[in-house]
């Protein structure tokens, strides 16, 4: 079992654990992801790893609120323990110097992210972060973004922090000033849609970090298919990280909402459960 040394709340619906997890962390490249499984009954999570600590043997998740298991994830306390955590699994980010690397993360998906820009800089690139929230409140990971980024750039929705407007916006005055050789997105599968159409129109090579729907992830369910090129991709084997251009982010996006009506009833039916047994 795995046990949870660190917790700490980003934002009111978004944990970060720090996990004892002592051969994960000693194989873990930027990219990677584990599968956990809270308790027996539980379903298999895909989590990115946001950081590990070799000497300490821990890794580090980032875990939002959406339904029953993140819940669930983000109830547990220092000193609890989880059942199974499975990984590292997918393809390791093609860590390079190619010269300026544009790094841009939505929302949650700045966790993933942040690897990804650690290794890049330490590579030698001019790395230019762009990361967006909603609000102020829901901008996580500022510090360490900026610790290891050439520039920070940031965007909320409604203005109240860095910038008002979309990530889009903010890597197009990048791209607009300076020349950019690669960019890596990350964040809500429409973001990742949208960005990937900013940097094609500039013929920008763009990396896509996807999170679709995964059961075993070791490629022989097929839950996490996606089409990229025309050809079926596992995300859990292939990827995550897939060139931008080539997936078709509309077909992923309908897969994605398959299960929005069952997920959000059993959401509901444990929150009530959880209002019954407090009184």
């Amino acid at each position: 079992m795995f046990k949870i040394i660190e917790k700490k709340f980003l934002s009111e619906n978004v944990a970060k654990l720090v996990i004892e997890a002592p051969y994960i962390a000693k194989s873990r490249r930027a990219g990677h992801f584990i599968i956990l499984r809270i308790d027996k009954n539980g379903e298999r999570i895909p989590l990115t790893i946001s950081d590990a600590d070799v000497e300490k043997g821990t890794i580090t998740i980032i875990v939002q609120r959406v339904g029953v298991s993140s819940h669930k994830l983000c109830d547990m306390n220092v000193g609890d323990f989880i059942l199974d955590v499975v990984g590292p699994l997918g393809q390791a980010t093609h860590i390079s110097n190619v010269g300026t690397v544009l790094c841009a993360g939505g929302g949650v998906g700045v966790a993933p992210l942040f690897p990804i820009v650690q290794a890049m800089k330490l590579a030698g690139n001019r790395v230019i972060t762009v990361i967006a929230a909603r609000n102020k409140d829901l901008v996580i990971l500022e510090n360490e973004m900026r610790e290891y980024s050439d520039e920070l750039i940031i965007m909320t929705d409604d203005g109240s922090k860095g910038t008002k407007g979309l990530v889009t916006q903010g890597m197009e005055e990048v791209i607009l000033r300076e020349k950019v050789n690669q960019a890596i997105v990350i964040g809500p599968a429409v973001m990742m849609k949208f960005a990937a159409l900013t940097t094609k129109k500039y013929n920008i090579h763009t990396l896509a970090s996807l999170n679709t729907i995964m059961v075993d992830g070791t490629g022989m369910c097929g839950a996490c298919r996606v089409s990229v090129g025309g050809k079926t991709e596992f995300v859990c084997i292939h990827g995550p990280e897939f060139d931008a251009h080539e997936v078709n982010f509309d077909e992923m996006l309908s897969r994605l909402g398959a299960y929005k009506d069952k997920e959000s009833e059993n959401y509901d039916e444990y929150i009530k459960s959880l209002e019954v047994a407090s009184v």
